[in-house]
């Protein structure tokens, strides 16, 4: 046995501040926090439906409030960043072709961000 004991580089909390790529990565990842925060409020609005209009009325007094419509702004703003990047990333993962050629990396990203409009289309037409 050897008495030597391993480097172990030192790692620090902020070591991903040193790189724009990394900062870009942890942006993006936080995305994450307001959209967690708004599937909380929209979870309890569903129980709150459920427990009838008192308890309806009391949800939607909370989600008038503004730093609750704050949070969902940045929710927003936090999906369609994440969208964004996604759609971007999307051509350079999986290349599509059709009949042989290379689809062009703007085509698939306007069809997603096409599909994305009709989706939300069809849903605010049956609410």
């Amino acid at each position: 046995m050897s008495n030597r004991k391993p480097y172990v580089r030192e790692m620090k909390r902020t070591w991903w501040k040193d790189h724009s790529f990394y900062r870009f990565y942890m942006l993006r990842e936080a995305t994450v926090l307001p959209l967690i925060l708004f599937t909380l409020f929209i979870t309890f609005g569903l129980g709150a439906l459920v427990k009838g209009p008192d308890a309806w009325a009391t949800w939607l007094d909370f989600m008038s409030h503004p730093i609750v419509i704050l949070i969902n702004i940045l929710a927003l703003a936090g999906s369609l960043f994440h969208a964004h990047t996604f759609f971007n990333m999307m051509p350079q993962v999986m290349p599509m072709r059709f009949k042989g050629k290379a689809i062009d990396k703007k085509t698939i990203v306007l069809a997603q961000w096409a599909a994305v409009a009709f989706i939300s289309l069809v849903v605010l037409i049956i609410v």
